[in-house]
């Protein structure tokens, strides 16, 4: 701690002296330029300083990964067993025996390489899904100019040039900045931007409020800046901050269900194995023997597939998304994304084309004017933040005409970048003789700055009257759906270096732009197909009513009221919960609000959230599941959990069954390890009170349990029932312990029944018969407990209703005929089993048929009083 202390201590004071140096002595101290550094020498640096990486728990690699594999608890008392078997039957005996401990280490061998096979090519797959999320930054080099580099191609003295939407690629120091707004609230938990400036920074000791300085992770909220590289990786503070927290990541709900089956099935076998113990060894008389078998027993309780089966059904799962256009970031969250009952998304690209076209160009009485379209193509031309698609538009549009020409007329000094608050932008021009602002934003922040209008060709003020005729066309505009955006100028402003939002007040409304952004003809077959599966679709916009409103009739989404962002503001979360059952459309919303409204919405549904812009972040990071674009911001990226490569809700519902047929492969597995196993202890309390042998060797047991793990490895291959997907599927951790009392005695009534055959039929009834009935008990119970795969998979009728996929349908079948037959082999035999009579096997199938059709009885009688089966 002193250690971490020091080097604590001295990179503060580096970066305490970074910032209080002037510009030219940093980048000498960088050895860097204005210009950058050289390609050759970034390579250089590379190599000197590593990767522009943050540390974090990087896979395993795959020796570590395998000498894990090897060491759980079944492993464990399987070698246990073999060392107390190379005791007994090899040093102590008069003759070795070394069958047992074949056996024994075989399937210590097959069960380690089962399990490192499917984990380690999980992990592989995870990381290389991962790797498909690319963030760069805008880099400046002396010999290449500008361009886009990876984060971690970034090192020390490195120019970059950051812009609203950009995350913070590494610690800088601000050489030119604009307006520049960051949110630091990764590092400092405060919500609201602070403004950074590139004037030498006063000593402070909070470095964190340090002017001049901006932090790795924290991302540009507005403006723009030219920034040097200081510190990369694990020297940023964010690194620092990692590395202390790394490996300490919150437990999810759907960990924790995972975690509570393992303690629940261990909980049981803590009191049921020394019962079986005590029962053997008193009724026995060999407490070695029935020690071996308690233990034995407890391999048959622990859970000790249901790691690996988590994890490839999850890293299957990711990688099926992956195959239909959707990145899993953290593949925890797919439990979540088909649990997902509500999902809010902004309309524009999702339920539009993306593709704004500029269709009207208007005075402030609705004619066509030139005027207004050569000021918003002035405004949008020169600016140098975040161009979005209606810049895109305006200046398509201008270029078309000719309008490339006018920017020859006008040299720009200045810019105000946009930014969510003013929802407006400006940019400062000369034209030789003057000096003008031209100022374009939302119509109603527009009037506030505005105090005259160009009306009827003459400037006059802008009277109560001329404000209402302005949002009586607006409003008919919005109404047939168009976006539009207020245009204002302002002349004659004096000569400076720096303009601020104060300067944007007295201005000259000129007229205004109307857009249009058409829906996508898929928009309403993807809301329609969300809406059978059981995901509502609300949408959250800054934008007005009007044009959301006629974007969603359009698209098919009812909607009875609309709630704005003014009045969420004052209400409760609670209010917002209420009113939201009913509430489809949230309008003119902040950031903020945005959160507010899916934090409101979480207390009764799993709400994801689609969103791609600087404002989402916040609300992508609260939702349930984040869900954000490959074309999205930096900050937008980095705060998701989902990555659609296509912004398409089509997508996305299909991202959401494939969510839905990962969990319902993890709960098949749990539901059928949980009841089989306790099922097994019953029959295996009758037997042991009752017979005067073990109902089984030890050995036998572990072969078993082996052999009925392997058969469930291809459960993640399955598919699911159509009936299953169409509903949202979360955790309930009551229903499993429901499942497992109620299920589980099944399979111990029909293995009562084999005692009975055996004991009766076959008069396997002592001791020197003994093998015969173990060996019975064997195949029928291993036979029983591969069915149950088929029988629990489904709630209808297996084989006829619902097949299993044909990994599973083959595996099972596989480890059935493979359990017959091991009675008859040399394996059989080496471990004390006998062949077993032909008149057995018809004994056999009428109980499994038993079995089989009371599961099936069962199975329609539980659905019908709890509603659910997996």
């Amino acid at each position: 701690m002193i250690k971490r202390n020091e080097r604590m201590d001295s990179k503060n004071s580096r970066l305490l002296k970074y910032s209080s140096m002037d510009v030219n002595e940093l980048l000498k101290s960088l050895k860097s330029s204005p210009e950058g550094i050289e390609e050759n020498e970034a390579r250089k640096r590379l190599e000197r300083y590593g990767r522009n990486e943050v540390s974090h728990e990087k896979p395993l690699k795959w020796y570590s990964h395998l000498l894990r594999s090897f060491i759980n608890p079944f492993i464990g008392i399987l070698v246990a067993i073999g060392l107390i078997s190379l005791v007994t039957d090899v040093i102590m005996a008069s003759e070795p025996d070394f069958k047992v401990v074949i056996v024994v280490t075989t399937m210590v061998l097959i069960s380690g390489i089962l399990r490192f096979s499917q984990e380690y090519r999980s992990t592989l797959e995870a990381e290389n899904l991962k790797k498909m999320v690319k963030t760069t930054a805008t880099v400046i080099r002396r010999d290449s100019g500008r361009r886009e580099v990876e984060f971690s191609e970034l090192v020390p003295g490195d120019l970059i040039h950051l812009s609203a939407g950009d995350m913070v690629p590494a610690d800088v120091r601000i050489i030119s900045a604009k307006d520049l707004f960051v949110s630091q609230s990764v590092l400092t938990g405060e919500s609201e931007p602070v403004e950074k400036f590139h004037v030498t920074a006063e000593a402070t000791e909070n470095i964190f409020e340090l002017e001049n300085i901006c932090f790795m992770g924290t991302n540009v909220v507005s403006g723009s800046a030219l920034a040097v590289v200081i510190f990369i990786g694990d020297s940023t503070q964010f690194g620092t901050i990692v590395k202390d927290i790394s490996g300490r990541r919150p437990v999810t709900s759907f960990e924790k269900g995972v975690n509570s089956v393992s303690w629940l099935l261990i909980r049981f076998m803590v009191f049921m194995v020394p019962l079986v113990f005590l029962i053997n060894g008193i009724t026995k008389g060999d407490w070695v023997e029935a020690l071996l078998f308690a233990v034995s027993i407890a391999v048959g309780l622990t859970p000790e597939m249901l790691p690996m089966i988590v994890t490839t059904n999850l890293a299957r799962g990711a990688m099926a998304m992956a195959r239909k256009k959707t990145i899993v970031k953290r593949i925890e969250s797919i439990q979540n994304f088909g649990a997902m009952d509500v999902l809010c998304t902004d309309k524009t690209g999702t339920l539009t084309l993306d593709r704004v076209v500029l269709e009207l160009h208007l005075d402030i009485h609705g004619r066509e004017d030139e005027r207004v379209l050569r000021y918003g193509y002035l405004n949008s031309s020169y600016q140098t933040g975040l161009k979005n698609l209606m810049d895109e538009a305006i200046i398509e549009f201008g270029d078309e005409r000719g309008f490339n020409e006018i920017r020859k007329n006008f040299t720009k000094i200045d810019e105000i970048p946009f930014d969510f608050s003013r929802r407006r932008m400006s940019v400062i021009l000369s034209d030789g003789d003057d000096i003008l602002m031209v100022t374009k934003g939302a119509v109603e922040e527009m009037l506030e700055i505005c105090s005259a209008a160009r009306y009827n060709g003459e400037i006059v003020d802008l009277t109560r009257e001329i404000k209402d005729e302005v949002q009586e066309n607006v409003t008919k505009l919005n109404m047939d759906g168009f976006r539009v955006l207020a245009v204002a100028e302002k002349r004659g402003l004096p000569p400076k270096d720096n303009f601020t939002v104060d300067d944007e007040e007295e201005m000259v409304l000129v007229g205004y732009l109307a857009f249009l952004d058409p829906p996508k003809e898929s928009a309403s077959k993807a809301i329609e197909a969300l809406r059978k599966h059981g995901v509502e679709v609300k949408i959250i916009t800054g934008d007005n009513e009007h044009v959301t409103g006629n974007i969603c009739r359009r698209v098919g989404i009812e909607y009875d009221r609309v709630l704005f962002g003014h009045e969420i503001e004052d209400m409760t979360l609670e209010e917002i919960s209420e009113a939201a059952e009913d509430t489809a459309i949230f309008a003119k919303v902040s950031p903020l609000q945005k959160a507010k409204i899916i934090r409101a919405l979480k207390m009764k549904h799993t709400v994801g959230f689609l969103g791609d812009g600087i404002n989402d972040s916040p609300a992508l990071r609260e939702a349930d599941v984040g869900i954000s674009v490959d074309s999205a911001v930096d900050v937008a990226k980095e705060s998701a959990d989902i990555i659609l490569l296509e912004k398409s809700l089509m997508v996305l519902e299909r991202g959401v069954l494939e969510g839905r047929r990962t969990f319902g492969n993890i709960m098949k597995y749990i539901k059928m390890t949980a009841s089989s196993n306790f099922g097994n202890v019953f029959s295996v309390l009758v037997a042991s009170a009752f017979l005067p042998f073990l109902p089984m060797m030890p050995v036998m047991l572990l072969l078993q349990n082996l052999l009925y793990d392997i058969s469930q490895i291809s459960i993640p291959w399955d598919g699911m029932d159509p009936e299953f997907l169409k509903v949202p599927r979360k955790w309930d951790a009551s229903d499993l312990g429901r499942f497992m009392i109620l299920i589980g005695p099944i399979s111990s009534i029909f293995d009562i029944v084999t005692y009975l055959v055996m004991w009766f039929v076959f008069s396997a009834n002592t001791v020197p018969e003994q093998a015969l009935f173990q060996s019975g008990w064997f195949i029928e119970g291993l036979l029983s407990q591969t069915l149950i795969v088929h029988m629990i998979r489904t709630e209808k009728i297996p084989f006829i209703q619902s097949r299993a996929a044909t990994p599973v349908m083959v595996l099972t079948a596989l480890i059935m005929v493979t359990g017959i037959i091991v009675p008859f082999t040399v394996i059989g035999s080496s471990i004390g089993m006998v062949p077993l009579p032909g008149e057995y096997f018809m004994w056999l199938v009428l109980i499994l048929t038993g079995y089989a059709v009371l599961t099936q009885v069962l199975k329609r009688v539980y659905i019908g009083r709890y509603g659910k089966w997996l």
